[in-house]
Parts: structure tokens; C-alpha cells; sequence
């Protein structure tokens, strides 16, 4: 017996040292890879914050200056606070649609794939080509949307050029273009539900509403948090569609951090600013990132 265990032992000691070659041959490159473009960059900005570097100029250490100069910025605080709303906003309107609608498209109706097919174009379309549509449709003289307003009676509105409607109307943008995939990710989850647990709610006598809210709402809960995870990422990175609609306008009211960040570094050519917030903005996503895996690994278990 013990020779035929080391014979095998034998025989299994080439084939490991082979696998070992094999793995290192695809982690090095890789490593590398990784090191080039993610590390490497971001050892660059972290030693930039500590520096005041202006385009034209050498880099002069200045320590913590920068962090310091950012906790007492007024511009800064109010494009955190705005992120912070937008993102807030442009996560709440996406999942409740993106829910209704999941909802909505898991009945069978006539020319159900149609519909499905129709409401998840949005989603296809680049943030870029999105805003640009919407930008003219803002308009206030030539926009479709107030000549709508005007033709049942209402007022027709600003939009995108009003300090006080500016955000709605990014977040408008934002629950368009988003709630196809956000009804995409709870759908997958409600298709795959039992339906035992309907059959015998009908048997009950239970109602639609009280079906979804004591059983597809607990059952596709890990899904709905994936949806919100992703979402909240997304939302607090936004760009494209702010700039290209209001360029962070009027005046600084729709200037999220991107935006601040964007101008800092590319109209002011402040880099050392520019990393310093960079790290800052950095901190706040791993922040809310690390709170949402938290809350997404407590949903599976449950």
C-alpha cells in the first residue's frame, strides 16, 4: 500500500511542478499589468496630493497643505454635498421604477418581449449620445419638453439652465437611462423564484400586493442589493451626462466632485489639488463601497 502511495506520489510531484510553472507564467504578466495601470497611477496621485504642481511649474512639497486647503474650501463642500444628493437621488428613482418594472414585465401579457425589448433600449445608448438628446430637448425656447408643457396648459420650465432645477433634471437623465438595468437585475431574480410559495398564498386567498411584499420582495432582496450596489457606484462617478447637459452650470449649481475635480485639473491645471480631491473622492466611493458589499453579503446569508 505504501508503495503504491508513493508511486503515485511520484508521479503527481512532475505534474505540480508543471502547474506551478504554468500559473506564474499567467500571474506575472498579469501582475504587471495590474502594477502599470492601476498602482502605478495611483502611487503617482498619492505623492502628487502632497505637492503643489501647476501646470508649466515644478513640483514643490507641501505636505498636508492640500488636504488642508480642501476641508476649507467652501466649493469643495458643496460639490461633495451635491454628489451626495445626486447620487442619493439617482439611486432611489432608478430602483423603485427598475422594481415596478421588473414587476410589471414578469406577468405574461401580449407582445411582453416587445415591451421588454423597447424599455431597455435606454441602457444601449453612450451617456455621451444621451445627454446631447436630452440637451436639446431641455432647450427652453426649441425643447419638445416645454412645447409638451405648454400644449396640456403648464408652465414650461428652465430645466438644465436653473440653478434650482438643474439637479432634478440630471436625475431625470440618470433614472432614464438606468432603471432598464436595475429592472434587468431584479427580473433575473424574480424569474428565478419557487412557485410554491405562490401557489399556496393563492390558496390563501393572499392578494398581488401582499404576494410580492411577504414573498418576492424577501426572496429577491440579494438582487435588489446587487442592483443597489452597482447603482450607487455608478451614480457616484457620474460625468458625461452633467458635463455635456450643464458643464457643472449654471454658475457651480450642479458641480459634483467629477466636476470640480475635472475643472481643477484640466482649466486650472492645479494638479496637486486635483490629487488631493482625487484621494479624497477616492476614500468617500471605498467608504460607501465597503457599506453596500457589507450590506450585500448580510442579504445572501439571510
Amino acid at each position: 500500500m505504501s508503495t503504491t502511495l508513493a508511486a503515485e506520489a511520484a508521479i503527481a510531484a512532475p505534474k505540480q511542478r508543471n502547474y506551478a510553472r504554468n500559473y506564474w507564467a499567467f500571474v506575472v504578466p498579469a501582475g504587471a499589468v495590474v502594477g502599470l495601470v492601476i498602482v502605478l497611477p495611483w502611487v503617482f496621485t498619492l505623492v502628487m496630493s502632497v505637492h503643489e504642481w501647476k501646470v508649466g511649474s515644478d513640483p514643490s512639497f507641501v505636505g498636508l497643505d492640500n488636504y488642508t486647503r480642501l476641508f476649507a474650501d467652501e466649493r469643495f463642500q458643496w460639490a461633495t454635498l451635491r454628489t451626495l444628493i445626486f447620487t442619493v437621488l439617482a439611486v432611489i428613482f432608478p430602483m423603485i421604477l427598475g422594481i415596478a418594472a421588473a414587476v410589471t414585465f414578469q406577468r405574461r401579457f401580449a407582445f411582453r418581449g416587445l415591451a421588454r425589448t423597447i424599455f431597455i433600449l435606454p441602457m444601449m445608448a453612450t451617456p455621451v449620445a444621451v445627454a446631447l438628446i436630452w440637451t436639446m430637448m431641455f432647450h427652453p425656447q426649441l425643447g419638445v419638453l416645454n412645447y409638451l408643457l405648454t400644449s396640456v396648459g403648464l408652465p414650461p420650465s428652465a430645466w438644465s439652465y436653473d440653478a434650482v432645477s438643474v439637479i432634478p433634471t440630471l436625475v431625470l437623465v440618470e433614472t432614464w437611462q438606468w432603471t432598464p438595468l436595475v429592472m434587468l437585475i431584479v427580473l433575473g431574480g424574480l424569474a428565478s423564484l419557487p412557485q410554491d410559495p405562490y401557489e399556496a398564498a393563492r390558496l390563501d386567498g393572499a392578494s398581488a400586493w401582499q404576494m410580492f411584499w411577504h414573498i418576492s420582495l424577501p426572496l429577491v432582496w440579494p438582487h435588489i442589493v446587487v442592483a443597489l450596489v452597482i447603482r450607487t457606484i455608478d451614480a457616484l462617478k457620474a460625468f458625461d451626462t452633467i458635463y455635456v447637459i450643464s458643464e457643472g452650470g449654471p454658475g457651480t449649481a450642479s458641480e459634483t466632485l467629477n466636476i470640480l475635480l475635472y475643472s481643477t485639473a484640466f482649466k486650472y491645471y492645479d494638479m496637486g489639488y486635483a490629487s488631493a480631491i482625487t484621494v479624497l473622492f477616492f476614500i468617500l466611493i471605498m467608504i460607501v463601497s465597503l457599506v453596500l458589499l457589507s450590506v450585500r453579503q448580510k442579504a445572501g446569508q439571510s
